[in-house]
């Protein structure tokens, strides 16, 4: 038993670096297009049970859960979407605000049939999460946000001052301009900046999401999802001036990224936050530390 055991476990561990690589879901994971809240979304779903909803942030795509979505769908149905103007979602004029992306996210869901689902974001994916918390509360189980602010929500100003944040007044059609046909150039920065090491973000990796932002109209979206950041933080004052998030929420950063930091962002917008801190990583925390972040969302949404 324990040698069968043991041959299985090998085989996991043996198998993640291989998605991570190849950037391919499982092969059990269906791919569509739901037309939700104006825009178009693209979705990968799979496995059975209760259903987890894993949101990206920039830079990336839906594509950096693949470990964790393997992982999941051994006992959960897993849906994972394009945010609106990121990889093979839709490109639309605007929207970009978290509150609109939220509807899209509601829609998504609708459209899948499912009423409830634990929520784990990173990056702008938080954002997301936050509003779609704040906005539907009822169909979110558990709220995971890890490594990065959400605009309005605790020292928000004080976040702002950091001269690491640049990008989030980067924008408009002359930057759009500067960036085209340089995408990698500018994307390099964020993965070596914001990383703990570097050389973990892989030269695949690189060039698969590389490939994606120069896709017509998805650095716009990009500039366009920042540009939002002003009314997403009124958007979230309004609601924390009337409320606060109930759900249980695990707030997770790099240790050495946001660190113990998002929980103390949290704990300014949610009643019930626990704090979780991923080991040797910086931002990049799927490509960085996939294992303990793997194993981290998994005892907090077993709770």
């Amino acid at each position: 038993m324990r040698a069968v055991v043991f041959s299985w476990l090998l085989s996991l561990v043996a198998t993640m670096p291989s998605m991570a690589q190849t950037l391919e879901f499982p092969s059990g994971f269906a791919v569509r297009d739901i037309a939700a809240n104006g825009a178009t979304i693209h979705v990968r779903s799979g496995g059975a049970g209760p259903a987890v909803l894993l949101l990206h942030g920039y830079g990336e795509t839906g594509d950096m859960w693949i470990p964790l979505a393997a992982d999941l769908a051994r006992d959960h149905t897993v849906i994972v979407p394009d945010l609106r103007g990121l990889g093979l979602s839709s490109k639309p004029s605007g929207g970009f605000d978290k509150k609109t992306q939220a509807g899209d996210v509601n829609g998504v869901l609708a459209a899948l049939g499912v009423n409830q689902a634990d929520v784990v974001a990173h990056d702008i994916g938080n954002m997301v999460a936050f509003q779609f918390a704040a906005q539907y509360p009822q169909r979110v189980r558990r709220l995971v946000l890890i490594d990065a602010p959400v605009p309005g929500v605790g020292p928000w100003e004080e976040i702002l001052k950091n001269p690491l944040l640049w990008h989030f007044r980067f924008g408009g059609p002359d930057m759009e301009r500067l960036v085209a046909g340089r995408e990698r150039i500018y994307l390099d920065r964020f993965w070596n900046e914001f990383s703990a090491s570097p050389e973990r973000f892989s030269e695949p990796a690189r060039q698969h999401y590389a490939k994606l932002y120069a896709l017509p109209g998805a650095m716009h979206s990009g500039f366009a999802q920042f540009a939002a950041f002003d009314q997403d933080a009124i958007d979230n004052r309004a609601f924390l001036a009337r409320d606060r998030l109930k759900m249980p929420i695990l707030a997770v950063g790099g240790q050495k990224s946001f660190g113990p930091m998002m929980a103390t962002v949290m704990r300014s917008g949610g009643d019930n936050v626990t704090e979780g801190v991923i080991p040797d990583s910086g931002h990049w925390i799927m490509e960085e530390n996939p294992r303990a972040t793997i194993q981290l969302v998994r005892d907090f949404l077993a709770q």
